[in-house]
């Protein structure tokens, strides 16, 4: 049973008539267990008692643990996670540019949902950073639970309420997202304009849907395999991309979080659905034959020297000028002479092309379970797993979008995306 002690206070060395109650307790070990603070012995032995009640429940959490500061059992969690790389240091950028500046030196047990959802509405960061930071803490919480350093995860299954401006921003966002997709006449303007090396890159994945990772990682050994499927008595066959790797690059954390070396190198695709075939349309085949011949490397999309792209190098080099253009620049010495080029469409990315290509699979109407299949996305609920693509399924799309493009090089009065194709590198 618990009981309660007197503590007198110590002023300038001498103890005085002033005291507090501490509450002693037995813990599950054996070993005294004590609470300082309390104004009354009956406070005290309440508190006492009540550890004792939850330890004979199962339910206790050991009060030192609970005030273990955020950041001490944060970092604690990451080092026993093993997730990707890019996962990882993901988490760690959120920690430090977000997270600890609120929360380091908060103990675990003083982490209310009230102050989460009112610091998280505070911060001028875009709406979904704001949404990962709280999951993020969240998740790290939970780990607290399972630790045995809280009874319970105070944002466990809490939504946020947005505060008008967060929805406005949000709507806006959305509304943005309306540019994230390209007609085909753009695409095929902006493939001519990068030129047959860094525009069959742009072409494939706006009528194919790689992610940027995924694209930048297509060994050649992978590149027009062939489907073959029995259909109507015979056999339905089709060109394929296969995916089974992508290219992922972040800045590598040691076990303590401090930064390591920067990774751009081959990891195996994150989920089972991102593993997949994807069909490739008729054009399509004929210009990566013709690519296949044009380039040496071993992966298809690569700089001029054979080494992987970096996302933010791509942007800037290839996608930021061929889309918005740039100023002309006469010969100099280091520097040939450079046309000007007029803007096409401002702002588009390798993540639009994506959204391209889907918007395309949309506009043929495939299946939905096609659609999922060769986005590497999984298809949803029970009809995820009753149905599957079939060849015939197949054949429409590649036929729908076959006449995307050719209705798109019609308009553009066209006979070919490259008519002087210079030689490969």
């Amino acid at each position: 049973m618990a009981y309660a002690e007197k503590v007198y206070k110590v002023r300038n060395g001498v103890k005085t008539k002033q005291f507090t109650w501490r509450a002693c307790y037995r813990k599950p070990d054996g070993s005294k267990g004590t609470e300082p603070g309390f104004p009354t012995k009956k406070t005290a032995e309440d508190w006492g008692n009540a550890q004792e009640a939850s330890i004979r429940a199962g339910r206790w959490v050991d009060p030192a643990l609970m005030r273990r500061t955020f950041g001490e059992w944060a970092r604690e969690w990451m080092a026993t996670q093993s997730p990707r790389g890019t996962t990882s240091t993901r988490r760690w950028a959120r920690l430090e540019a977000v997270i600890f500046p609120r929360w380091e030196n908060t103990s675990l047990m003083q982490i209310t949902w009230y102050d989460a959802e009112t610091w998280a509405n505070s911060l001028t960061i875009d709406d979904v950073s704001v949404t990962h930071a709280l999951s993020l803490m969240s998740t790290i919480l939970n780990g607290a639970v399972d630790a045995k350093h809280l009874l319970v995860n105070p944002l466990a299954g809490r939504r946020r309420r947005r505060t008008a401006a967060a929805k406005e921003a949000l709507q806006a966002k959305d509304e943005a997202k309306e540019n994230a997709y390209a007609p085909p006449e753009i695409v095929l303007q902006l493939a001519r304009r990068a030129g047959p090396f860094d525009g069959m890159h742009i072409l494939t994945v706006a009528f194919t849907g790689l992610r940027w990772g995924e694209s930048i990682g297509l060994h050649r050994d992978n590149v027009l395999l062939k489907r073959s499927e029995h259909y109507d008595g015979a056999l339905f066959e089709c060109p394929v991309l296969r995916v089974i790797e992508e290219v992922a690059e972040y800045q590598k954390r040691l076990p303590d979080g401090s930064k390591g070396p920067l990774v751009v190198d081959l990891e195996p695709v994150k989920t089972r659905e991102s593993k997949r075939r994807v069909d490739v349309p008729p054009f399509l085949e004929e210009l990566l034959r013709q690519h296949l011949g044009r380039t040496k490397h071993p992966y298809i999309f690569t700089t001029r020297s054979g080494a992987f792209w970096r996302r933010g190098n791509f942007g800037r080099q290839v996608m930021k000028p061929v889309s918005g253009g740039r100023e002309a620049l006469g010969k100099v010495r280091g520097h040939a002479e450079r046309e000007q080029w007029e803007p096409i469409m401002p702002g588009l990315t390798m993540r639009a092309m994506r959204h391209t290509h889907d918007t395309y699979q949309a506009q043929i109407g495939v299946k939905p379970i096609l659609e999922h299949e060769q986005a590497g996305h999984k298809y949803p609920g029970i009809k995820g797993r009753y149905q599957h693509p079939t060849p015939e399924m197949r054949r429409e799309r590649l036929d729908g979008l076959q006449r995307i493009y050719e209705r798109a090089m019609e308009a553009l009065g066209w006979e070919a995306i490259w008519p002087d194709e210079p030689p490969g590198p």
